[in-house]
């Protein structure tokens, strides 16, 4: 059974969700969105900005799952690692270049970026460029950003700001990353 109330400028409007913080769950927040809108049929593209290394759970299900996903890894892998810090400001600006594109197409209801903030934070990416494609992207689209220290200005152009504090991680604890946990 369809809806039939009347959609108002408002909700035509395609909504900014940001989850930032320095938890573990802002990428899972996200893919739980792109889930969601896929199971209503909405063509969703996720991009991943930092992850590169190994291949993740998250991509694995997505490409099984839903025929309305594309699955971008553009990052290089952990940039903090990167000692070639030009190469490392070409692969971002080359991922949010493709971010940029796949955006303005027009093809999409939602886009994840996921880790988008870090680009931001490390001076690959102008936070002024994030603004102004939020700004402009195309009216219907929803726009999903993660990541930690999202600043200001980037909270302020979002519809829904989550943030995801931790309290208790297992790597204090010398825990290593787990398969089906963190990737």
């Amino acid at each position: 059974m369809k809806d039939s109330t009347p959609l108002d400028s408002k909700q035509v409007r395609g909504l900014v969700l940001l989850y930032t913080g320095d938890g573990k769950g802002k990428s899972t927040a996200a893919f739980g969105q792109a889930l969601r809108a896929a199971g209503h049929k909405l063509r969703v593209c996720i991009i991943q900005f930092i992850k590169g290394m190994t291949t993740t759970g998250e991509l694995k299900a997505f490409q099984k799952l839903s025929e309305n996903v594309e699955f971008y890894v553009k990052g290089s892998g952990f940039t903090w690692l990167e000692s070639d810090k030009e190469k490392l400001r070409e692969i971002s600006r080359q991922a949010f270049a493709f971010a940029r594109e796949k955006i303005m197409s027009g093809r999409y209801e939602m886009v994840v970026l996921d880790e988008l903030t870090y680009l931001i934070s490390y001076g690959m990416v102008a936070e002024d460029e994030v603004l102004e494609l939020i700004r402009n992207r195309p009216a219907g689209l929803h726009l999903v950003i993660t990541g930690r220290n999202a600043g200001k200005n980037l909270i302020d152009a979002a519809d829904l700001v989550s943030e995801v504090k931790m309290i208790k991680h297992p790597y204090t604890s010398g825990i290593t990353a787990r398969k089906g946990i963190e990737y």
